[in-house]
């Protein structure tokens, strides 16, 4: 295989999610939630050759569009990433991930006297300190979520 041949096949429509952190693809596709039993065709590279991060992972799923929600949680877990829309074998939209300043829903407060992890049933809400590396603050405890300890909402 020559270095310009494709090691992973095109898809015709759907989403291509491309500069995942190497190893990184299985935390994507819990983001999905593309478990077992799923319908559509999916395709994960994981530790693909890349110029711009050394190794990269790679997940393709057919006939899947991401909501906005989806590609914000996304962005947690792979900053650098690209969500590709594809349409008919073409790149339709090109979507560079960003992390929001707040995340609302998204990141659950590790405190576990957080009013957000009582019976209250208060919508977690952390702020942006740092983007590399990844540190959040809670609106409410004020307790920091760094990287690695943070634990989506799925």
């Amino acid at each position: 295989m020559s270095d310009g041949e494709l090691k992973v096949s095109k898809i015709k429509n759907g989403t291509v999610i491309d500069h995942i952190p190497a190893g990184m693809a299985p935390a994507v596709l819990k983001i999905l939630g593309i478990e077992r039993g799923c319908s559509d065709t999916v395709i994960v590279a994981m530790n693909v050759k890349s110029q711009q991060l050394g190794l990269k992972d790679i997940v393709k799923v057919e006939n899947r569009a991401l909501e906005a929600a989806t590609v914000k949680k996304i962005a947690i877990v792979a900053p650098q990433a690209t969500v590709n829309i594809i349409k008919d074998m073409a790149v339709a939209e090109k979507i560079h991930v960003e992390l929001p300043h707040e995340l609302i829903g998204i990141i659950r407060c590790p405190n576990r006297n957080c009013i957000t992890n009582s019976s209250e049933r208060v919508v977690p809400y952390l702020t942006v300190e740092s983007r590399d590396p990844l540190a959040m603050r809670c609106h409410y405890c004020e307790s920091l979520v760094e990287g690695p300890a943070a634990e989506l909402l799925l």
